[in-house]
């Protein structure tokens, strides 16, 4: 070793790139064609609490562990030699009987006029933080991998479920319906065919329920609620839906308004049933006294949908999570349900590519949705 290194900088006798190869914060090594080690700096020699002179004529093999030392042999030293560089191979320095120093090596083979292979150059550098990091990362990507597993297996039984609930409950509704409708027509008492009434209206509820339960299986755990747009008059859809509702609710006023110029491409069941959903929410919430309206109009491309009713406005609290699934809100006890319906319209909305918002004073709450006409 030179005593270049000795001293201060800009003392007389001090070798700044002497100092800068021994003393450098990493590791450096000159091998021999043959893969022994003709020099090596104090740096790496402290990680392993050896000598710089100790070291030479060693193989550089020798420093690592064993697996370190099949790897070097095996893959290192065939790689250098054909590929005459080599950047950040992950290896392990021995520095005890049972200890041992990740580090990256990155290599570049010497050669003469005549290309021979005289020796090579390597640099050292510690890695235990990054290599802990990398085993941290590979822990992650396990656990992002079982955790991918899991919610696929998740998502067969969600569709397992969806499958039996669509099944096996709608079918002893329909015999429900078909035993009432049977009933009815061989049943003359006043008494009777009220009690038939309101199990057929029951049975309508509890088809609406699972039908709301269905679309939030689907659209909020699953792949979204599905549509199938086609180009067809809008007006029968919304009409139809309106006189839906005034046959049902006799006592309240409903007022249409409706400007459809232009053709629009949408599901026309699913737009019915955000419409109904709207309008059983208005009828819900809204003034009995006042008027309930749905307008709709086409411009620019775009369609412009509105259902709105008189009433108290919507708390400040309340309009944030209006649209969250399983929030009813203040609510009349016999109109109460799962608070669905406004989360499955805007995710109607949702998929057809537009969006439904709320607005609410003192003189109405007025729910819109704008969507592209195509």
């Amino acid at each position: 070793m030179s005593d270049t290194t000795k001293g201060a900088p800009g003392r007389p006798g001090y070798d700044e790139l002497e100092a800068l190869f021994e003393d450098a914060p990493c590791g450096y090594v000159i091998l021999s064609p043959d893969g022994r080690i003709t020099r090596a700096n104090r740096t790496l020699a402290g990680w392993i609490g050896a000598d710089p002179d100790e070291l030479a004529g060693k193989h550089l093999r020798d420093l690592l562990t064993l697996p370190g030392r099949i790897f070097y042999e095996t893959n290192f030293a065939p790689a250098l030699s054909l590929q005459r560089e080599l950047e950040e191979v992950a290896l392990d320095l021995a520095t005890g009987p049972s200890e041992r120093l990740p580090v990256l090596i990155s290599a570049r083979a010497l050669r003469d006029g005549e290309d021979r292979h005289v020796g090579a150059r390597m640099i050292l550098v510690r890695a235990a933080e990054r290599r802990n990091y990398e085993r941290d990362l590979q822990g992650r990507e396990a656990e992002a991998i079982q955790r991918l597993k899991d919610e696929k297996s998740t998502a067969e039984l969600r569709e397992q479920f969806i499958a039996v609930l669509g099944h096996d409950l709608r079918n002893p509704l329909a015999s429900i319906v078909g035993a009432t409708r049977l009933l009815r027509r061989e049943t003359t008492s006043e008494k009777t065919l009220r009690v038939l009434e309101m199990m057929e209206t029951s049975v309508h509820r509890m088809a609406d329920l699972i039908d709301d339960v269905m679309d939030f299986a689907r659209g909020r755990l699953g792949s979204g609620i599905s549509i199938q747009r086609e180009v067809a008059p809008l007006e029968p859809v919304l009409r139809q839906v309106m006189a839906e509702l005034e046959i049902a609710q006799p006592s309240r006023t409903f007022v249409c308004d409706f400007a459809l110029k232009e053709p629009v491409s949408f599901d026309e069941g699913r737009i019915g049933q955000l419409v109904s959903n709207l309008l059983g929410n208005a009828v819900a919430h809204g003034d009995p006294r006042g008027p309930i309206g749905l307008s709709a109009s086409t411009a620019d491309g775009r369609l412009t949908l509105s259902v709105s009713n008189a009433g108290e406005p919507i708390p400040a609290a309340a309009m944030e999570r209006l649209f969250q699934p399983f929030f009813r809100g203040q609510v009349r006890q016999s109109r109460q349900g799962l608070g669905l319906g406004l989360h499955i319209a805007s995710e109607i909305a949702r998929a057809h590519g537009g969006q439904l918002t709320v607005r609410s004073d003192r003189t109405e709450t007025r729910f819109t949705l704008t969507m592209p006409c195509r």
